[in-house]
């Protein structure tokens, strides 16, 4: 089957339409919040506030900033794995969390930041709509490679809609606490994006299985987003959460259940290697689980000791997934997950969930009756609540979170697997130049001046008459002058003519270091002199660049 991947008329129009569709629903429904509108000097006159530094701005806005920046660079960069796929990586990424962000403050306002007719807009709404993107950058990494830009753009429409019904739900009705999104991001994320790669299942993904492999630049991009979601991560588990204690310890425990998870990765990933070596896969990914895994119990009483408990395991339990659950995966359940986003989400997001609801429902002698009531909003309407209930809430958020990114899944999957989407077939996938174009690569090497206005005679001239020359046997004085005449051609092409051996390469050459051939670099002194082969004519003369290796003709590249 032929694929037709040209998206000059449906990108456009499918980005253009979206984005008027924004403008328009952001005039009907959107207002600023009264901290954020012009009569914010008269609010603070009714309720007698003294400084402007009351206004929520100045302290929800450096988590704003910390959890933007892992939304964009560290998720971003985080896929740029990829030998060959790292335009698409950062530059989807960024298109699909800038529509995302528009799309769920809409979708999240009408559901939870709706009064008198309209959604009222604040630091918080910005905040949580970066949470909502975050989980479809997670979905993101399991299909990257293998989707165009369009299909992208009505998945995140998609989850965006599914996952602020779903956080409704669990937040709302359910009362489960989640302040860092172990179920409501993460594991949401995870499999949904899990089961739309399932639906989209390609055969015949083996034919651009060499391009799914990294080389030695692209895991070192990759290992920019781990940094920055590292050490963003703290901020992004208390965002959320109330200012006060709730915050402050929220920070604290996602901040030992990072550090346990990178010792406990280093240990098991240098232990599944019959060599002892390290992997940059497990170091990429599995030191975040810590993350993931303490973000539902991020703001409850788990205890230091406990925030590394948690830690320990998910780097265990997400290091071994990518060592062995990845490969079984795809091999028997025809799931191709291309940033194992199952091993670094998904099963720390189950974690995550359980260990929430262990806390909730096990915790009085750490809380005191008085702490369970601040924390749980024990009292008022929830006069019966007990520990019990609570942590049953915990566990049916968790089961609610899953079905409703199986069910979605699916749904989506069989929307983007219509074949007028745009997508690459499958010996095309993970390659940027099918959806990106691409500039052809040049060496950045000295390239000497205009020979025609320094010197006017011909190039070949300029070496019979050069002192070195006539110390050169006769085979080579007579090939110097068909080198040089060759090269005045303008024809000529060094990549085709020195990887046939037909040709040599001059290098920056000047009346004082002229190119002699013969030379070999492996004999080089220092980078402006080569000794040719040695007992030759020529042995020790300066050159720029020429040499000549198992008979045929090479060169250094410089045009």
């Amino acid at each position: 089957m032929a694929w037709n991947t040209n998206l000059r008329g449906r990108l456009p129009v499918a980005c253009l339409i979206l984005q008027v569709a924004m403008v328009v629903l952001f005039g009907v429904f959107v207002r600023y919040d009264i901290q954020a509108d012009v009569n914010w000097w008269l609010e603070k006159k009714r309720k007698n506030i003294s400084s402007d530094i009351e206004n929520e701005f100045y302290f929800r806005y450096p988590s704003f900033q910390d959890v933007h920046a892992m939304v964009f660079v560290g998720f971003g960069f985080l896929m740029t794995f990829l030998q060959r796929y790292g335009f698409s990586a950062v530059g989807f990424n960024f298109l699909l969390a800038a529509f995302g962000i528009q799309w769920a403050l809409l979708m999240q306002g009408w559901f939870r930041f709706f009064q008198e007719g309209y959604i009222i807009l604040s630091v918080e709404n910005l905040i949580e709509a970066d949470f909502c993107v975050a989980s479809t950058c997670v979905a993101f990494g399991a299909v990257l490679g293998k989707v165009s830009p369009v299909q992208l753009l009505i998945m995140t429409f998609f989850q965006v809609t599914l996952f602020s019904v779903n956080e409704y739900i669990l937040l709302n009705l359910i009362e489960a606490k989640d302040t860092g999104g172990s179920m409501t991001i993460h594991t949401f994320g995870a499999y949904f994006g899990l089961t739309v790669t399932w639906i989209l299942y390609r055969k015949n993904l083996e034919q651009s299985k060499q391009r799914q492999s990294s080389v030695y630049h692209s895991d070192l991009f990759a290992m920019i987003g781990t940094l920055f979601l590292w050490i963003y991560w703290p901020s992004f588990n208390s965002a959320s959460s109330f200012h006060g204690d709730t915050q402050h310890r929220a920070a604290l425990n996602t901040y030992l259940s990072l550090a346990a998870s990178v010792l406990t990765t280093v240990a098991v990933s240098s232990i599944v290697h019959k060599k002892g070596r390290l992997d940059m896969v497990h170091i990429q990914n599995a030191t975040l689980a810590g993350g993931v895994g303490v973000g539902t119990a991020a703001e409850m009483m788990l205890t230091p000791y406990g925030a590394l408990i948690v830690g320990f395991f998910c780097g265990i339990f997400s290091t071994l997934g990518f060592a062995y659950l990845t490969p079984f995966l795809e091999s028997h359940l025809r799931i191709q997950d291309t940033c194992g986003i199952h091993n670094l989400h998904g099963i720390p997001g189950i974690i995550g969930g359980i260990v929430g609801a262990v806390t909730a429902a096990f915790s009085s002698d750490v809380y005191g009756e008085q702490g369970i009531v601040h924390s749980f909003g024990f009292g008022g309407y929830k006069t019966d609540w007990t520990k019990k209930m609570q942590g049953s809430s915990q566990i049916f958020g968790l089961l609610l979170s899953l079905a409703m990114a199986l069910v979605g899944g699916i749904i989506v999957g069989l929307i983007l697997k219509l074949p007028f989407w745009g997508q690459a077939a499958d010996e095309n996938c993970f390659d940027d130049t099918i959806y990106w174009e691409i500039h052809e690569e040049v060496s950045t090497v000295y390239i000497p001046e205009d020979l025609t206005h320094k010197h006017p005679a011909p190039l070949r001239h300029q070496y019979l008459h050069h002192p070195w020359y006539t110390k050169l046997p006769r085979q080579a004085s007579q090939t110097v002058p068909k080198l040089c005449k060759e090269l005045e051609r303008p024809s000529w092409s060094l990549r085709s003519r020195v990887a046939s051996g037909k040709a040599c390469c001059p290098g920056p050459s000047t009346s004082h270091t002229p190119f002699i051939p013969g030379a070999l670099l492996e004999n080089a002194r220092d980078s402006n002199s080569v000794s040719s082969k040695p007992g030759s004519a020529a042995e020790g003369l300066p050159q720029a660049g020429v040499m000549m290796l198992n008979g045929k003709w090479l060169g250094r590249e410089w045009a």
